[in-house]
């Protein structure tokens, strides 16, 4: 990870599940951490937590809030989908040195350092990525409502979906789908708490979509499959070939790869870093910038 001589340097990885801060300062390394910002599904809710994590942050430092107002920070942040958004953010933060983009760039540069090759990002969003030759190249992120595939959320809804359909008699209920129609009790509890729900909320039930594949519940099979489908074409349309590395990132990247063709399950490698050490290397780039000559 990229470091600055002498300059304190901050970074942020804003998700669907967490929003996690750290700020290398005096040779050591500060974490803080707080809930979900997504900047797309609740833009004042995203800006009062990264207000709340940057203080937190910043006392967790022994430091007032004052004393990082000049401290080069890179912010990547679920939902930050065009620059207005992005403006928007950094109009509204104590903060002078600030860069805010989307939450892949950070996670790519966390995961492959300065090499090449691919990520698969699957936690509460999704989405796709390889770099070759230095570029980078990103598909997927479009957040729940038209993407998002194979995520999280989109396991989730899915999944509450399938549990309607059920009670409507156009599938045959599993025992995951019972499961949920007795967490719920009523198909009115599922369509009131799918009415408000965010996209970290509809993630929760992805684990269980997980753990009863493993039990071959046909409907959590299928839905795992048709997320290794989206995946495998992803990496296909990215360039994909034997013997690239592929590095699996969030919560739920590494449970595909049982549903995966065995070429690509068989070059998954570890991550070199987390989507927060990219956003730190991200922000010391930007310190090294403002060096003097």
């Amino acid at each position: 990870m990229a470091r600055t001589q002498n300059r304190s340097v901050i970074g942020v990885d804003g998700g669907g599940t967490n929003c996690r801060f750290a700020m290398l300062h005096q040779g050591r390394r500060v974490d803080f951490q707080l809930g979900s910002a997504n900047a797309s599904s609740d833009l004042d809710a995203a800006l009062a937590t990264l207000r709340q994590g940057l203080s937190g942050l910043a006392g967790a430092a022994g430091l007032a809030l004052s004393d990082i107002t000049d401290v080069p920070t890179f912010i990547g942040l679920a939902g930050v989908l065009d620059q207005d958004i992005a403006t928007a953010l950094s109009r509204n933060l104590p903060l002078t040195c600030i860069r805010i983009e989307d939450d892949r760039r950070p996670a790519m540069v966390g995961a492959l350092g300065a090499s090449d090759g691919y990520v698969i990002g699957i936690g509460t969003g999704s989405f796709l990525g390889r770099r070759a030759g230095g570029v980078d190249r990103l598909i997927g992120g479009w957040g729940l409502i038209l993407g998002d595939e194979a995520s999280g959320a989109y396991l989730g809804r899915q999944l509450l979906r399938r549990v309607l359909q059920v009670a409507d008699g156009i599938h045959e209920a599993t025992p995951l789908t019972r499961e949920m129609l007795t967490r719920f009790r009523t198909t009115a509890a599922i369509v009131a708490f799918a009415t408000k729900a965010k996209p970290g909320d509809f993630a929760q039930f992805a684990p269980r979509v997980v753990t009863s594949a493993r039990s071959e519940d046909p409907f959590a099979v299928g839905l795992m499959q048709d997320g290794a489908r989206y995946i495998s074409r992803a990496l296909d349309h990215l360039g994909w070939r034997p013997g690239d590395r592929i590095c699996p990132l969030g919560g739920l990247a590494p449970f595909y790869s049982p549903y995966l063709a065995p070429d690509i399950s068989a070059h998954m490698s570890k991550p070199e870093g987390t989507a927060l050490d990219g956003a730190l290397s991200l922000a010391a780039q930007m310190a090294h910038v403002r060096e003097p000559a």
